[in-house]
């Protein structure tokens, strides 16, 4: 491994992960780690895990970026020695909380809110996303049913505990505290490689990223499928319930209409 990226969520991640991959990088970003070593993942966050783990984990990986590994960067470090650490920040606190706000906001939207109930790979997929949101943030969702809004004090502890210890802990001939916004020379001189010609990228902006992976990643247009089967599952289920029920209420007012039709045919009779 070469690159442990520490920065939390929000800090530029996304930029960094075409960033790292221009200068020739194999990228573990949020969605490989959970696609490649989810079960490891929850075992670890849930009852632990070793530094033997993170050696087999990511032996063949170039670069971590996101959750978890920003929460276990000091772990990884461990694992891997030489890695170089960096420390992605943004201008401000208050930066930083606005933008997660953003992002978090764009989890309520209908399609997400459906997934949650009617497709099984984001069930599973945001049981993940729960327990490791939990493990860095000391956050819990409230309800399966519904995205909480965010805790601004706690995740605002989280941020300054986590970059205060980073600053303290990284070896600091191994460390680099990069804004993205300072583009490639530092970061390449930090990496000893060349600065690329193109503009350094800027990924992500107010939370889009999942606007992205709804139109494009096979993951999530695989979740978005199973939303629409089991959508029209329950349309044909609900169709079919209806017609058996008006079908058995007709049914039964019919026999009511002709018992009551006998009893008077009966009375007329009866008194002829």
């Amino acid at each position: 491994m070469k690159v442990i990226l520490a920065g939390m969520s929000k800090t530029g991640t996304k930029s960094m992960v075409i960033a790292l991959k221009k200068l020739g990088m194999n990228v573990y970003d949020f969605l490989e780690h959970y696609q490649y070593h989810g079960n490891d993942w929850i075992r670890i966050c849930e009852e632990g895990g070793t530094i033997d783990d993170f050696r087999r984990m990511y032996k063949d990986v170039d670069a971590v970026t996101d959750l978890p590994t920003w929460y276990f960067w000091e772990e990884l470090h461990q694992a891997y020695p030489e890695a170089k650490i960096i420390l992605t920040m943004r201008e401000s606190e208050e930066d930083w909380i606005q933008s997660l706000k953003a992002q978090q906001n764009k989890l309520k939207n209908v399609i997400i809110t459906l997934m949650r109930y009617l497709s099984p790979s984001y069930r599973r997929f945001y049981h993940y996303g729960a327990t490791i949101g939990l493990a860095a943030y000391g956050v819990r969702n409230r309800s399966y049913f519904r995205i909480n809004d965010i805790n601004e004090l706690l995740c605002l502890m989280t941020y300054r505990r986590h970059n205060s210890y980073v600053l303290e802990k990284a070896p600091k001939d191994k460390l680099l505290v990069f804004n993205v916004k300072d583009g490639w020379e530092p970061l390449c001189k930090f990496l000893g490689v060349d600065i690329p010609k193109s503009p350094f990228p800027h990924k992500n902006v107010r939370g889009n990223i999942y606007d992205e992976m709804m139109a494009k990643n096979p993951f999530f247009i695989r979740m978005q499928r199973e939303l629409m089967l089991s959508l029209s599952l329950v349309g044909v289920l609900t169709t079919y319930g209806l017609y058996k029920l008006i079908r058995y209420s007709s049914a039964g007012w019919l026999s009511i209409g002709i018992k009551s039709a006998r009893s008077v045919v009966d009375r007329i009779v009866f008194r002829k």
